[in-house]
């Protein structure tokens, strides 16, 4: 049987603003297997992002209970649910986030060092290697082209062998040639290392490539 690695019942989030209560998800209920590949589509604002945030416990939820990795985040403080993230957790982001004033290499070792271990330069270069970057790993962000920061920062989502990778709209800022070849890495990396995948995409063509598509609408969600 695969075990669950995250699941959500009846989440709702609501967020205040001047005016009113603003609800961004209501009763969403979810459970996402081991090693599956899982895309969460949806118009742009129907809250996907926020879905994201709340199962990485980077924000809790008005009301419900969302577990991950078996254990339930809203029963969790910051440090503890900090400390899964940095256990069992890999992202990757449409702007990339690297560190301007760090090489790529030094970029994919930085989970370590946000760990509290020590830098493990050999996984790091292999997994730059696998990303077509062995020639480009002293270079810095400003000299690397979209594409190459967009594969630095996979590299780096894998460095610490994640459990569950989130990825939302990895490719939004890259042009479709390059974004091809980061789709195929994401789901050869995603296959080679069992990671559990959850894509937040609003591209159909890349949703299709996952196991089961999700559809949120106006804060709810159903399988697509």
């Amino acid at each position: 049987m695969q075990t669950s690695v995250i699941k959500a019942n009846s989440i709702t989030k609501t967020v205040s603003t001047n005016q009113e209560q603003l609800t961004i998800l209501e009763e969403i209920n979810l459970d996402i297997k081991e090693g599956e590949s899982v895309a969460i589509v949806g118009s742009s604002g129907a809250g996907k992002s926020t879905l994201m945030t709340l199962m990485a416990g980077l924000d809790t939820p008005t009301s419900g209970t969302l577990e991950l990795m078996g254990q339930e985040l809203s029963a969790l403080d910051d440090e503890a649910r900090a400390a899964i993230r940095s256990e069992s957790v890999g992202f990757v982001f449409q702007s990339f986030l690297l560190i301007p004033s760090l090489s790529a290499l030094e970029n994919v070792t930085l989970p370590c060092l946000l760990k509290g271990e020590a830098e493990n330069v050999e996984r790091a270069k292999s997994l730059l290697e696998s990303v077509g970057l062995a020639h480009r790993m002293d270079h810095s962000p400003a000299q690397l082209s979209g594409g190459e920061q967009q594969r630095v920062a996979l590299a780096r989502a894998f460095m610490i062998e994640p459990k569950v990778l989130f990825a939302d709209e990895p490719t939004g800022n890259l042009d479709q040639q390059t974004a091809e070849k980061v789709i195929e890495l994401l789901f050869e990396l995603n296959e080679q290392h069992g990671t559990t995948l959850v894509l937040v995409t609003h591209d159909m063509a890349l949703a299709q490539r996952c196991q089961r598509r999700m559809r949120i609408h106006a804060g709810r969600i159903e399988e697509a």
